[in-house]
């Protein structure tokens, strides 16, 4: 474990989170193992480009000189990076003290190419009544369905996930066009990479590691039933994207036992709390058949706009930051 060095990257785009990317800095500089570096890559924010190199001291801190978004603040804290493995951790994210050493140990077995951990979500204004836990990823977190114990998985989370740098030269870094950019709530850059590591690795394998945890802030604004709906929406037309690329037999693997096993269990759980008098059980319920729905939505709206020309922004109406 003493022989895996670890490079650690945070990537902000964002003044207003200013305290939880200190919170963040501060949590990897207590790590039981230490990081070989922390890198913090600004994404498009002069201003808070400034700032970080003023007051986080002991910390490289670079811009984001690929296009605007996560996918390419990702590249370029790996081009920074001088770790035989990168660990990625959000700037809104905690991490337990022993994250990083529980994160390293798969690494022993050769063939493990990344490994991912635990997210769990600290609510800022607590959970939303009926929240189903089936559907934390809705705010970034591991979700009912994830596997218990070490399990080799399709892809890892990106608020707490690791690789081994020659990855990236293997394969490419995380596709641009894919992936959140300000608060489009978009994603799946990291499902991306993952299956075309697998594609072009065959024998590769990306651990999930629960005991390598994290805490993710879910501020007010998302744990509402409309950030909800357009999360759901998004990850659906994210999904497409990822399909048009990997091919969808990859792409949704995951998601089919996902739908086909853990939702209705989870509705059924919502049906039996609801008789026997609890009154959460009916919103469970229904947040997960409507989450459902939506996603689906989403996803036969992506499939039917993708094309050379299709892009997230082109169907949100936005590129920008708010």
């Amino acid at each position: 474990m003493a022989e895996v060095r670890i490079s650690v990257v945070i990537c902000a785009y964002t003044g207003d989170r200013w305290p939880e990317l200190v919170a963040a800095v501060a949590s990897v500089r207590r790590q039981t193992l230490a990081a070989l570096e922390v890198i913090v890559v600004i994404d498009h924010n002069p201003a808070l480009l400034a700032r970080a190199r003023h007051e986080l001291p002991g910390v490289v801190v670079v811009e984001n000189r690929e296009a605007r978004g996560l996918s390419g603040a990702r590249n370029s804290g790996v081009a920074a990076a001088h770790g035989d493995v990168v660990a990625f951790i959000d700037d809104d994210a905690v991490a337990e003290p022993d994250w990083l050493e529980h994160l390293a140990i798969p690494y022993a077995e050769p063939r493990v190419m990344g490994v991912g951990g635990a997210i769990e979500p600290r609510w800022v204004h607590g959970r939303p009544a009926g929240f189903p836990t089936e559907f934390q990823w809705v705010v970034g977190c591991t979700y009912e369905g994830v596997p218990t114990a070490r399990a080799a998985v399709r892809n890892m989370i990106g608020a707490n996930m690791s690789a081994r740098r020659e990855l990236f030269g293997l394969v490419g870094g995380f596709r641009e066009g894919i992936g959140r950019v300000g608060r489009l709530p978009t994603g799946c850059e990291e499902t991306e990479l993952c299956i075309r590591a697998r594609q072009r690795l065959p024998h590769a394998e990306f651990i999930y590691e629960p005991r390598a945890r994290v805490t993710h802030t879910v501020p007010s604004t998302r744990a509402t039933w409309a950030y909800f709906r357009s999360r759901c929406f998004a990850e659906g037309l994210s999904k497409a994207q990822v399909s048009s690329s990997a091919g969808r037999r990859d792409t949704l693997a995951s998601e089919r036992a996902y739908v086909l096993r853990t939702l209705p269990a989870g509705m059924m759980r919502g049906v039996t709390d609801t008789v026997r008098g609890d009154a959460g059980g009916l919103v469970r319920f229904s947040a997960i058949l409507a989450g459902l729905l939506v996603t689906i939505a989403g996803y036969l709206v992506g499939m039917l706009r993708t094309g050379p020309e299709w892009s997230v922004g082109s169907i949100s109406g936005e590129r920008g930051r708010a």
